[in-house]
Formats: structure tokens, C-alpha cells, sequence
């Protein structure tokens, strides 16, 4: 079984925020490879589904960005899953918008929420799916550009998460190369 978790932060006031970018990743996949319904537990809400045949748990932690690893890390313990096996969807500055890449392990690179993650897990060596949302251009508007909602003009977003939805079986295959280029080749036909 595989862990996914979507980073973000509860609420409606910050669904359309692009630090809710892992949020809405997770929203995409459940939909498209019809997991169940959302239910609360384990300080978040999971939904549980098969994507090309594995197995994935998908966890939206309720504990704001800052506290992911309080609901990663008992999900994880429950099911006996590896930090090899859970993969982190999350914004990230340092990627133009709409690109993605997908790494294993590293620094939080700033990233409260994989912070957190790292703290409660006791190792870096979980897998990033890294969402691009740009970055402001100065650091002093960072703070707000991540808390500020998705406007009219990132019409970037929904073929965005349409294509991770779509590719996330190479994901859950371990191909993470391949689902890169898929994404990209999706997000492409898509202008």
C-alpha cells in the first residue's frame, strides 16, 4: 500500500490558496480513479482507491500545513507503511507554474509542511511530487503569494491536475520519470 498525502490547510477559506496545491492534487485522483469517500481519521481525512492496481491510502492532514506530520505520521504507523512508499504532494516555489517534478528525499527547502513531515517521520526519505505555483519574485511577497488564492489568469490549474490524475498510475508504478513526461506532454496538449 502506498501513502499519499496532499498538503495544505483546512477550511474553505483556503481551498483555492495555491499552498493547497497537494489538496487539490489528491482531490483529482480520488475523482478520477473513484476512491471512496472521504472520512475523518488519523488527524485528516482519507480516502482509500486503487490506481493501476496498487493499493493507495490518500490522506488530506486537518492539521495545517505546519502540523502535516501529526497526521502522516500515525496513518503510517497504522498500515505499516515505509517512508519509502509515501509520497508528499505539495507546492513549490521554485517551479514555474504548472510544472511538476518528483524527487526522494532532500531538505524541506523552506517547506513547513514537509518540515513537519521529516520531524515526525524521523528521515527525509519519502518521495515529493513537487507542483510548481512560481515564485513572486521577492521574498518579502512569498507569504502572500502562497496563502493568496489561484486567480482567474492560472488557467494552468485544472489541466494541471487533470494530467496528475491521469498519470498517476505510472506514479503508483514507481515511474516517476515516465510520469513526469506525461504530465508535461498532457499539460502541453492542453494550451
Amino acid at each position: 500500500m502506498l501513502l499519499w498525502v496532499g498538503l495544505g490547510n483546512p477550511g474553505a477559506e483556503h481551498a483555492k490558496q495555491r499552498h493547497n496545491i497537494g489538496f487539490m492534487a489528491l482531490d483529482a485522483i480520488a475523482r478520477r480513479h473513484n476512491f471512496s469517500p472521504w472520512r475523518k481519521r488519523f488527524k485528516g481525512e482519507i480516502a482509500e482507491g486503487s490506481v493501476g492496481g496498487v493499493k493507495v491510502l490518500a490522506l488530506k492532514p486537518l492539521t495545517y500545513m505546519n502540523g502535516s506530520g501529526e497526521a502522516v505520521q500515525p496513518a503510517a504507523s497504522f498500515h505499516k507503511i515505509e517512508s519509502g512508499d509515501i509520497w508528499a504532494f505539495h507546492d513549490e516555489l521554485d517551479l514555474a507554474p504548472g510544472k511538476v517534478r518528483v524527487k526522494k528525499g532532500g531538505g524541506a527547502a523552506g517547506h513547513n509542511g514537509l518540515r513537519d513531515m521529516q520531524r515526525a517521520l524521523g528521515t527525509p526519505e519519502f518521495w515529493r511530487v513537487r507542483l510548481g505555483i512560481g515564485h513572486p519574485g521577492m521574498r518579502e511577497k512569498v507569504h502572500g503569494h502562497v496563502l493568496g488564492n489561484f486567480a482567474k489568469v492560472d488557467d494552468w490549474v485544472e489541466p494541471l491536475m487533470d494530467a496528475v490524475a491521469d498519470a498517476a498510475p505510472m506514479l503508483a508504478a514507481g515511474r516517476a520519470e515516465d510520469f513526469m513526461t506525461r504530465v508535461a506532454l498532457l499539460t502541453q496538449e492542453s494550451k
